[in-house]
């Protein structure tokens, strides 16, 4: 972790503020470096967050079995791992309503008609999730005040630009060199 900044005691309480709120959401071994600008004087903050790899997404056929029987015109999903079950009725919920969906016990869960499709859908995406936790503690992060925000973010690097004026192109330059920079694993 990298907190820049002309005062160095202003660099150490970021780097508190920093540590306290990864801690708080649990995110300090879900991130692989951070880099920060602030300067008070020129009132700005960028931040760039490298995103540690995360698992492939989850799709219903990886938790539960999807078997059709065509005299009843009923589908049965068969739960394998209850962990995922608010996930899987969460998007069945999106779907269907909820009187459409009869759950005769935890394990098990039955649609009328043929919705074996349903087996493709991603019930969990640990990259995305991962994702919006980051960007919660950005937001705890930033200045308050700093409401005019510039999102540089890539694909595993979360980055953005606040302030409360107008965003200079040196700004976006600089964080446009801590991607590169955490690319690069320097």
């Amino acid at each position: 972790m990298l907190v820049e900044c002309y005062d160095e005691r202003g660099a150490e309480v970021y780097e508190i503020i920093i540590k306290q709120i990864f801690q708080d959401l649990v995110l300090g071994s879900s991130v692989d470096d951070l880099k920060a600008y602030v300067n008070p004087d020129d009132p700005v903050f960028v931040l760039a967050i490298k995103m540690r790899k995360t698992s492939n997404v989850i799709k219903f056929e990886d938790v539960a079995n999807l078997m059709y029987n065509k005299q009843n015109d009923v589908t049965t999903i068969l739960i394998d791992n209850e962990n995922y079950l608010p996930n899987i009725l969460k998007e069945l919920w999106k779907r269907f309503s909820r009187d459409e969906i009869y759950q005769p016990n935890r394990y098990q869960l039955e649609i009328k008609g043929d919705f074996t499709e349903l087996g493709s859908i991603v019930v969990d995406d640990p990259h995305s999730n991962l994702r919006r936790r980051i960007y919660d503690a950005v937001f705890r992060i930033l200045p308050e005040g700093f409401k005019i925000i510039k999102d540089l973010s890539t694909e595993d690097i979360v980055t953005v630009v606040a302030t409360d004026e107008l965003i200079k192109d040196a700004w976006i330059e600089k964080a446009l060199e801590f991607i590169d920079e955490l690319n690069k694993g320097i």
